[in-house]
């Protein structure tokens, strides 16, 4: 299972090689075209993603060679392969699905989630941390993707499904965040995700971007306790 993790890291960092040129959704894939949707971040924030992809096998990497039989690394191994192995796929599906790369990203989210619960306690650097990294990203991520679905089918308005979602997106990473009581990257993420999406909308009363924002403002607190909680652990391994 560790060189399967490993593997999968890395073949999911390569996934972009296959699809250079995705940018996200065509506008033009929905039945109601999305070209400017409220519901999506500021380009800018997919650059984390080269972070991601790096820690992820830096993580993989160390638990592959150092800690290949480790009994606390061995409950987050298995979720977190199926999530990578999705990953791995996710772009190619994206290119010609809006819907099925909805639900693979979803299907990306809940075990990276679960891998994430179960990650060890030590190790934080190796584990927790690139994992909460890549689980709090997806987080907003599969809720952005819910909410271009709302709107491009016509389902709700674009405002209206935006406000929907980041709402899930706050409420979802705050919960998760509390739960956890460690990982600060997850809330990190999430944290990027929503000012992200506050300067694509801008700050105006009546925009979702004011919304994204005051969620961003709630995730500080959970993350700072996560780093206190994470500062007063025992460090090393047995």
């Amino acid at each position: 299972m560790p060189a399967l993790v490993l593997i999968l890291a890395l073949t999911f960092a390569a996934s972009p090689f296959w699809v250079p040129d995705f940018g996200g959704f065509d506008g033009d894939q929905f039945p109601v075209p999305q070209n400017d949707p409220a519901v999506q971040p500021a380009g800018y924030a997919f650059a984390i993603w080269g972070l991601i992809y790096l820690w992820l096998i830096i993580g993989a990497g160390f638990g592959a060679v150092q800690r290949w039989g480790a009994p606390d690394w061995q409950p987050m191994r298995a979720p977190l392969a199926v999530s990578l192995a999705a990953g791995s796929i996710w772009l190619p599906v994206a290119v010609h699905s809006p819907v099925w790369a909805t639900l693979l990203i979803w299907a990306m989210l809940i075990p990276a989630l679960i891998g994430l619960w179960r990650s060890p306690r030590l190790d934080g650097w190796a584990a927790a941390w690139p994992v909460g990294l890549y689980a709090g990203w997806l987080s907003a991520a599969s809720c952005v993707a819910l909410g271009l679905l709302l709107a491009g089918y016509g389902i709700t308005t674009e405002r209206t499904a935006a406000w929907i979602m980041v709402t899930l997106a706050v409420v979802l990473a705050l919960l998760m965040q509390r739960a956890l009581e460690r990982a600060p990257t997850y809330g990190i993420a999430v944290i990027w995700a929503l000012i992200a999406i506050a300067v694509q909308n801008g700050f105006d009363v009546k925009s979702v971007g004011v919304l994204a924002l005051l969620g961003a403002v709630l995730m500080v607190r959970p993350v700072v306790g996560a780093f206190r909680a994470e500062n007063l652990s025992p460090r090393g391994h047995d």
